[in-house]
């Protein structure tokens, strides 16, 4: 299982590398681990702990609220 600190790092590299587009959250848990979806509410979380800007349809939602894909950026 993946920790935190290894989702962390992820993020923030997909973030750099993909600036100034976006990324989908899964990519990250992809990177991870091979049992990926189990991993997505924490990658969500993290997200958001961590500051990223998280958008659905080009609108800033809440990545732990949101329902459905969304799409995850450097703020």
């Amino acid at each position: 299982m993946a920790t935190d600190a290894e989702i962390i790092d992820t993020l923030w590299a997909l973030a750099e590398t993909r600036a100034p587009k976006s990324f989908c959250p899964a990519e990250v848990a992809w990177r991870v681990a091979d049992d990926w979806r189990p991993l997505m509410p924490r990658v969500r979380s993290l997200a958001k702990a961590e500051g990223l800007l998280a958008t659905q349809k080009g609108r800033p939602v809440d990545p732990e609220a949101a329902r459905g894909p969304i799409r995850l950026a450097k703020p």
